[in-house]
């Protein structure tokens, strides 16, 4: 990546996304567009993004900070909290301050604390009026429902950065992505990511499980991912049947598990868009707490699943508030599995030609065929 251009440079710019991975990782093709005219790209993340911002191409930093109106365990705004950050930001000294925040969050909070850390130029969204808080202040129709990366795109333009001639504007991660073949076997199998951030985009795990004994049955291989937090669960839905890597691998090897992958199954949560970033089609099983035209995997194959018009639609909750989660629940293991298949069959032509399921299948006959299946893998 060329940076820095002499004919117009820029020196270090912090760019700023303090919410979860998977929106730091949507931010990518900003902060390559920010990357290929400034000389150097300091990210300011959040907790739960510091690591999916050391994946992006482009980021030369990562300094990390627990916003308070924005984290959702946040911590009280002390002297002492907020000084740890304008010391941060002064040690690194940016000419310039890009803010990224979703349609719900305010910009003008960290702008405020940016500007008494000395930085001289700040760009964001800001429905608000700003005053002398920002720059570069960038509006939107938030009722056009604008995909996530476009939208930052768009604040970052305004603010005088395009992407490289060349750059189709895809999410990425950098390359090369660490050998995992000693985890998962060849590549070719499907990912269930059973884990979500919020219990009200959760599918449930009971069919989870059943979706990942029938893909097993059917003849494919299926690898079940979480974080270390998720282990009984990748347990509980690997079963006798899929590989349960839960809690195994980094943020960057799962990328390479994902890449390695003919399709994920994943709810609206940071592994599908790690997904996105490594190329691979998603079985997307999103529940509309969140418009999916704003959050669905980015520039890959997607079939998205769920009741985009159930009652909980737009409010942004947690946890689910309908009795019985129906948004999701109403989605059957059968539904993903023939998802998986037809997504798998379109992205992949022939990748099927192996994979066809038994007409008849007794319970013993079962654990034989899922033994069978993993031993192939090890």
């Amino acid at each position: 990546m060329t940076r820095g251009s002499p004919a117009d440079p820029v020196g270090t710019v912090l760019v700023a996304r303090l919410d979860n991975a998977g929106d730091v990782l949507l931010a990518g093709p900003a902060i390559r567009a920010v990357a290929a005219r400034a000389a150097r790209v300091v990210a300011l993340t959040g907790p739960n993004g510091t690591a999916a911002a050391g994946l992006l191409p482009g980021v030369d930093q990562v300094i990390e900070w627990r916003a308070p109106w924005i984290d959702p365990d946040p911590v009280p705004l002390t002297p002492r909290h907020t000084d740890d950050l304008l010391s941060m930001v002064r040690d690194v000294a940016p000419d310039l301050a890009v803010i990224l925040t979703s349609f719900h969050q305010s910009s003008l909070p960290l702008a405020l604390l940016l500007r008494l850390a000395g930085v001289p130029r700040i760009a964001a969204v800001s429905e608000d009026y700003p005053g002398s808080l920002l720059d570069v202040r960038h509006l939107v129709d938030e009722t056009a429902d604008v995909p996530e990366a476009l939208r930052m795109l768009a604040l970052v333009r305004d603010a005088g950065f395009e992407l490289p001639a060349g750059d189709d504007g895809a999410l990425d991660v950098r390359r090369p992505l660490p050998p995992v073949e000693h985890l998962t076997g060849p590549p070719g199998y499907v990912v269930a990511h059973p884990g979500t951030s919020a219990p009200a985009r959760a599918w449930p795990a009971d069919h989870h499980a059943r979706a990942v004994r029938d893909l097993v049955l059917g003849g494919l291989r299926v690898v079940v991912t979480g974080d270390p937090d998720e282990q009984a669960l990748t347990a509980r839905v690997a079963g006798a049947y899929g590989m349960d890597l839960g809690g195994v691998t980094t943020l960057h090897e799962l990328a390479a598990v994902l890449a390695g992958a003919a399709a994920v199954v994943v709810a609206n949560t940071g592994p599908a868009h790690l997904a996105a970033a490594v190329g691979t089609p998603v079985v997307s099983l999103f529940a509309p707490v969140v418009p999916a035209a704003r959050w669905a995997p980015y520039q890959v194959p997607v079939t998205l699943l769920g009741d985009q018009d159930a009652p909980c639609r737009g409010t942004r909750v947690r946890v689910c508030p309908v009795a019985g989660h129906p948004c999701l629940s109403s989605v059957t293991p059968e539904r993903v599995v023939a998802a998986v298949r037809e997504l798998i069959a379109v992205s992949t032509p022939g990748a099927l030609r192996h994979a066809t399921a038994p007409a008849l299948v007794d319970a013993d006959d079962a654990d034989d065929a899922a033994e069978a299946l993993r031993e192939g893998v090890r």
